[in-house]
């Protein structure tokens, strides 16, 4: 008897069901959507200043070294490791909590994998996460976001509102 378990399909079988295959597809759909987004704004502002847009929206480039918004930024490299690893645990619980979700809550979850995977891939790949969308209204200045933190808050935003106001009958 080997050591190691020879894999056929029924092993993986979870991933082939419909559903699960969508979502899988919407969060790399969405993962790629953020890193294109990032590689262009990185790439423009190499040589350029910021995009302005209009007198509330410009597309200015940030490194963000925290979480969300930029809490938690450090220089120290322990802190930053933790928070990282954390993230990859959480990230392990969403594809979790997609496998066992009903359909509707599968994609709210997809988008927010697909999301906090960009973020995560940047913090692994340059140590930060590039933030770009800079809303503002005269000096008062919104925190810089990207893409990836877009789709994180709708599904999270959407998750709030489900619980709070359709609640399943079975609860």
């Amino acid at each position: 008897m080997s050591v190691f378990k020879q894999f056929d399909k029924s092993d993986f079988s979870f991933l082939l069901q419909k559903n699960n295959l969508f979502c899988i597809l919407l969060a790399i759909a969405i993962f790629f959507f953020d890193r294109i987004s990032k590689i262009k704004i990185i790439d423009h502002q190499l040589y350029n200043d910021r995009v302005y847009i209009n007198d509330f929206i410009n597309l200015d480039l940030v490194w963000n070294t925290g979480i969300g918004f930029g809490l938690l930024s450090s220089n120290s490299s322990l802190i930053y490791n933790s928070i990282s690893a954390l993230i990859g645990i959480i990230l392990i619980i969403i594809v979790f909590m997609i496998i066992k979700s009903n359909l509707f809550e599968k994609i709210l979850y997809s988008v927010i994998l697909g999301g906090a995977l960009g973020n995560f891939y940047d913090r692994i790949v340059y140590f930060a996460v590039p933030d770009f969308i800079d809303f503002h209204y005269e000096r008062f200045h919104w925190f810089t976001f990207n893409i990836a933190d877009i789709f994180i808050t709708i599904g999270i935003f959407l998750l709030i509102i489900k619980e709070l106001f359709f609640k399943n009958e079975k609860n």
